[in-house]
Parts: C-alpha cells; structure tokens; sequence
C-alpha cells in the first residue's frame, strides 16, 4: 500500500471516529490538516532518503563502469603481450563487473519509480491541504455562526427567560398601580392660584349678602 493510500484510510479512520463522537467540527479539521502536514513530511523524508540512496548507487554505477573500462583495457594489453591467460582473466572480472553494472541498472531504474511516484503523492498532497486549508475557514466562520445562531435561538426560546420577563410585566404593573395610587391622592390637593382665592373672596361676599337680605326679611316678617 502506498503512503497517499495509506493517508487516505487514516483520514477517513478519524472523520467516521470524529462523525461518531460528533466532535467539533474545527477539531476535526484541524486533526485532518495535521494528518496530511505529518504525512507530507513523511513523504518528503522518503523521498529525500531515495534521492540520497540513488546518488549513491549512481556514484558506485560510475565507478563500475570505470572499472569495466580497466579490465577491458587490462585484457586488450594481455592479449597483446601473448598473456591470454591474463587476457580471459581480465575479461571475467570484466564480464562479473557488467553483471553488477545491470543489477544497478534495474535498482536505479526502481528507484526513478518510486521518486516519480513520491513526486506524484506530493503533488497530489500538497493540492489537498492546500484545499483543507482553504475550506477550513470557511467551515471555522460557519461553525461559529452557527453556534452563536444555536445560542441566541435558544436564549429566544427559553422558558426560563419568558418567566422573567412575564415576571417583569407582572412587577410593572405593580408599579403603574402605586404610582396611579399616590397621583389619586393629589388629586383635588392641588395649591390655590390667586385667581382662585380672589374668586373665592368674590363667593364669600355674595354668600354674606345674602345671609344679610335673609335676615332683614325675617326681621321685618316679625313686625
């Protein structure tokens, strides 16, 4: 299985524990970016670990190479100076040092591979957090205006809080029913204006004169 198969089923393992344990969504996301950073690395300390292997091989293929270049001109020179004994021994070193060479040839040519597809897992890797990151924003905004949401919405239709409030109407209405109470008992109280007292000096005369006149006609009744 390879490393982006294996990332795959590690995300989707914590998104179905996450679902389960209906987690925070922020939370979630958070520990998926966090997965994809890790195995990114992972990925990229693989791929630097194979670079590092096929320079090496690369290195021991150059001087191989060199080598089969020696023995074949060590076999040349042999052969040249009567020694074919010298000349089929070099040869065999020459022949052994090729065998080697095509070993070389076919780990070099896995490790391309593997490099091509460590290139590939990156690429692709890096376009998915790039994509989580992006949408992890988004899913951040609307978790927390849902949730400000959800908490208003329930405040709205708490009982708890109708109570109260219908306990404040009830207190209000107390109230309006005192203060109407003690306004009943100026009314009527109100202080005298000087029109008012000059009105009632005018009132006092006409009652005295006609206590005058009522007087004067029991009077002269009685004569």
């Amino acid at each position: 299985m390879g490393v982006f198969s294996r990332l795959g089923d590690i995300i989707n393992a914590n998104l179905n524990a996450a679902l389960e344990k209906a987690e925070d969504p922020e939370k979630m996301i958070r520990l998926m970016i966090q997965e994809m950073e890790d195995t990114l690395v992972e990925i990229r300390s693989a791929t630097a670990r194979n670079l590092a292997e096929k320079k090496e091989r690369s290195r021991l293929y150059k001087h191989l190479q060199e080598q089969k270049l020696d023995w074949e001109r060590k076999a040349g020179l042999a052969l040249d100076k009567g020694r074919e004994d010298l000349a089929r021994a070099a040869l065999a070193e020459k022949t052994a040092l090729g065998d080697r060479i095509a070993h070389l040839d076919d780990e070099l040519a896995l490790y391309d591979e593997q490099l091509t597809k460590y290139d590939d897992d990156i690429a692709r890797l890096q376009a998915k957090l790039n994509d989580a990151r992006s949408r992890q924003r988004a899913i951040v905004l609307r978790h927390r205006s849902a949730t400000h949401q959800l908490k208003s919405r329930k405040q709205i239709h708490n009982d708890k809080i109708e109570e109260m409030l219908h306990r404040f109407d009830s207190a209000e209405r107390r109230i309006d029913h005192i203060e109407s109470e003690a306004e009943s008992l100026d009314m009527g109280r109100k202080a005298k204006t000087l029109d008012d007292e000059i009105e009632q000096l005018q009132r006092d005369e006409r009652v005295e004169a006609e206590l005058e006149a009522l007087k004067s006609s029991r009077s002269a009744a009685k004569e």
